[in-house]
């Protein structure tokens, strides 16, 4: 079966990005290097533009729209970071957005969706359907749904930030990439597999919600209630019908890790790295830390996927 995306896709998705997105840091951490025993690179989508790697997607799929839909605008669903990336992708090219955020999504993430000039819907995460409201949503004001993760333009979108990090850090033995719906770790998968065919790419999510692991092993999408997780942008139900099939064929392994390692992620990024990032884009950095996966003596990359956290919320976790 062919996949929903080429390495074209997204090299032609980092040209409808150059001086648009930024090409954020890869950065590196003796101390890290020291505790892992391996050389590991960090590229750190915290520093893109509306603070996660979410712009990528949201951009290229919009861009890409017709006159007449751009006219129409979108709608998309969002617990934050795809809803920040479409609200800014809309203001930059002149749509209107219309974004599906739970009632509980993280308040800067809420702020910031405003801001950007979207207008906001707000639904309960464990009881209502996300999709089905902006479905009726699109389907009664002709705007176009653009899905966080199961879109091909999406995907292709995301991949840039693997394609980047391979362009600075040449062939790389491991890829470590957080995982929800697998919109980002399916691009960063057909990246790696044409950048650097030997680097094995493995996805990590949160313990509370392990529906990819468990698909992944079983063959199949596994469909889980909604997890409740600090990692908000990873409280996903399943696996796109567009993401699996990449994952399935290109993603080595999953692993998890608990709440507590994602705060002890955090703590260590804040402290000794000095920088912010939420407990969604710490998944891949706790996964090296707590040797998830074996590391040692090998070359690794890791995307730290999003900083959008509340700064009260940080505090605490610090404290």
């Amino acid at each position: 079966m062919a996949l929903a995306i080429s390495y074209e896709d997204i090299a032609a998705a980092h040209r409808r990005l150059q001086g648009v997105a930024h090409r954020t840091p890869v950065i590196r951490s003796q101390t890290v290097n020291g505790l892992t025993g391996a050389s590991v690179f960090f590229k750190c989508e915290n520093f893109q533009r509306m603070g996660a790697f979410k712009f990528r997607g949201a951009y290229n799929a919009l861009v890409k729209l017709t006159d007449a839909q751009k006219r129409l605008g979108v709608c998309a669903f969002s617990s934050g970071n795809h809803a920040q990336g479409i609200a800014l992708s809309a203001q930059i090219l002149g749509m209107n957005a219309t974004i599906v955020m739970p009632q509980d999504s993280p308040a800067i993430k809420m702020a910031a969706t405003r801001a950007y000039g979207a207008q906001v819907i707000s639904y309960d995460r464990y009881r209502d359907d996300r999709e089905a409201i902006s479905r009726q949503l699109a389907h009664e004001q002709g705007m176009t749904l653009i899905p966080p993760y199961d879109h091909a333009d999406v995907m292709a979108g995301q991949g840039t930030a693997a394609k980047e990090l391979f362009e600075e850090t040449g062939p790389l033995d491991l890829l470590l990439v957080c995982l929800g719906g697998g919109g980002l770790i399916s691009g960063c998968a057909v990246a790696a597999a044409a950048l650097s065919p030997g680097c094995r790419v493995i996805g990590v999510e949160p313990k509370a919600g392990n529906d990819a692991q468990q698909s992944k092993r079983l063959g199949r999408i596994v469909r889980i209630d909604t997890p409740r997780t600090i990692a908000d942008g990873a409280q996903t139900q399943a696996l796109g019908q567009l993401t699996f099939p990449i994952i399935d064929a290109l993603v080595s392994d999953i692993v998890t890790v608990s709440d507590a390692e994602l705060i002890d992620a955090m703590r260590f990024a804040a402290a000794r790295m000095k920088i912010v990032v939420e407990p969604t884009g710490a998944l891949a950095m706790a996964a090296a830390l707590q040797s998830k996966v074996e590391i040692r003596g090998l070359r690794v990359g890791v995307i730290i996927s999003g900083g959008n956290i509340d700064i009260a919320q940080l505090a605490s976790y610090l404290a």
